[in-house]
């Protein structure tokens, strides 16, 4: 009870601290607003957690808090000394996507056998809708030539993690989400440069090698470095399933140092240099990792998934108050109607992804899952991307507003699914009971 107090007492406050901020603003002192901004939306964040229904909330509007600090404060989030935080960018998407690896295996593919018709249609719409609304949206708002083109970057990136778990709250087909994802991240080094050139070659140079090797070398490897980590942190595996899977990771690892070798033009020396780095960091490293700590923490996986959980949660934020810090001045410019044309990116996702699994006759489960898997994009990509391409205060910018709105959305359609449940559980649960009386 007492507990319950000072989550509605840090409530109050936050909205309290609300009103003084627009008062201030308002009254042109939006600089000196900055302090009591932050605090609102950190309060804010605590206070939810004393609800149910609300804390879900809670690391979004962490991620405010910290959008908001890098608006007001840019100098602080944009480099320490002479060292720039936007190259800390690639490797916290590592980080997250090796998270993301080290949770997962081979097994997790099975739904493209167990359920193919539903998972084309995932992934087809996944590169088809996206893509199209966000270029429909860069013609018609006009946008400056970069800034349409990060409208654009993650119209045409995968989903991201978050469409798991807006899966898993709203009743829908958790494996088919799994596996859409992955597909379409395994996808991804080949449809996203070429959606890209073909969509937004009109507003920035898009080299198709280059982008496909930062793919690879920021979501493929340490996808596969995750999974070499959970195979042999598990153990559960028979010798022979251990050599055809690291066989397969092996060849994975050669194709992209061949992207690498013709991205660059090094030729062969420049193939096997590029291989042997990527054997250290990301297949000889993760077998010699997971073994230390599978030694150490006597095969408990409670700690490793807190601490990955972790670092992603952080990471993600990071990531987006970096950019939101360098694209500051960009921001102010256009935050607004980047604000609207993200809303309208992102719904218009979710209406015509669960349209498209209607069209084709999916079950309610399925079509909740593609609405949420179209409508959810991988914005850490599409910055890790941008950052890539050196242009991150620009073309960056709509990855960083679309990441935090796409939580807020996703949050709220997931939830009121949750409280209704999909037809054809309704239809299991109604037949429960007459089954049990015949028998």
């Amino acid at each position: 009870m007492r507990t319950n107090r000072i989550y509605k007492a840090l409530s109050a406050c936050s909205l309290l601290l609300l009103v003084v901020s627009l008062a201030m603003i308002l009254s042109g002192r939006i600089g000196q607003a900055g302090p009591f901004v932050v605090a609102c939306f950190m309060l804010l964040a605590i206070g939810v957690r004393g609800w149910e229904a609300t804390k879900g909330f809670s690391y979004t509007i962490w991620i405010f808090t910290a959008v908001a600090a890098s608006m007001f404060y840019p100098q602080y989030f944009t480099a320490v000394g002479s060292f720039k935080l936007s190259i800390l960018i690639v490797p916290l998407l590592q980080i997250i996507m090796f998270g993301m690896g080290s949770q997962m295996s081979l097994k997790d593919f099975t739904g493209v056998v167990k359920m193919p018709k539903s998972v084309i249609i995932g992934v087809a719409a996944q590169f088809m809708i996206m893509p199209f609304i966000a270029f429909s949206i860069s013609r018609i708002f006009h946008f400056p030539p970069e800034i349409a083109a990060g409208i654009i970057l993650i119209g045409c990136v995968p989903s991201g993690l978050a469409s798991n778990v807006m899966s898993y709250i709203a009743h829908a087909n958790l494996p088919l989400s799994v596996t859409i994802g992955s597909i379409a991240t395994l996808l991804s080094p080949i449809m996203t440069p070429l959606l890209m050139k073909q969509l937004a070659g009109q507003f920035i140079e898009v080299n198709v090698w280059n982008m496909m090797l930062d793919i690879l070398n920021m979501i493929i490897l340490p996808i596969v470095a995750g999974f070499i980590f959970n195979l042999f942190y598990s153990g559960k595996e028979t010798v022979r399933a251990k050599i055809i899977q690291m066989s397969a990771y092996f060849a994975i690892l050669a194709l992209t140092s061949v992207v690498d070798m013709v991205s660059k033009g090094s030729g062969l020396g420049g193939f096997l240099h590029s291989l042997l780095l990527s054997m250290c960091w990301f297949f000889i490293g993760p077998i010699v990792f997971s073994l230390i700590l599978r030694k150490i923490l006597k095969g408990d996986r409670k700690v490793i998934e807190q601490v990955l959980s972790f670092l992603s949660m952080a990471g993600i934020a990071l990531i987006i108050t970096i950019i939101t810090g360098a694209g500051r001045d960009s921001l102010l410019s256009v935050g607004a109607l980047l604000l609207i044309t993200s809303l309208l990116h992102n719904s218009a996702g979710y209406a015509l992804g669960y349209t498209a699994a209607w069209l084709f006759r999916l079950p309610e489960k399925d079509r909740r899952t593609i609405a949420l898997e179209v409508g959810m994009q991988n914005g850490g990509l599409a910055s890790g991307l941008a950052m890539q391409m050196g242009k991150i205060a620009t073309v960056g910018l709509a990855p960083a507003v679309f990441g935090p709105l796409m939580n807020i959305t996703g949050s709220v359609l997931a939830s009121w699914w949750r409280r209704k449940l999909p037809e054809e559980d309704r239809l299991r649960a109604t037949a429960t009971p007459s089954n049990e009386s015949l028998s």
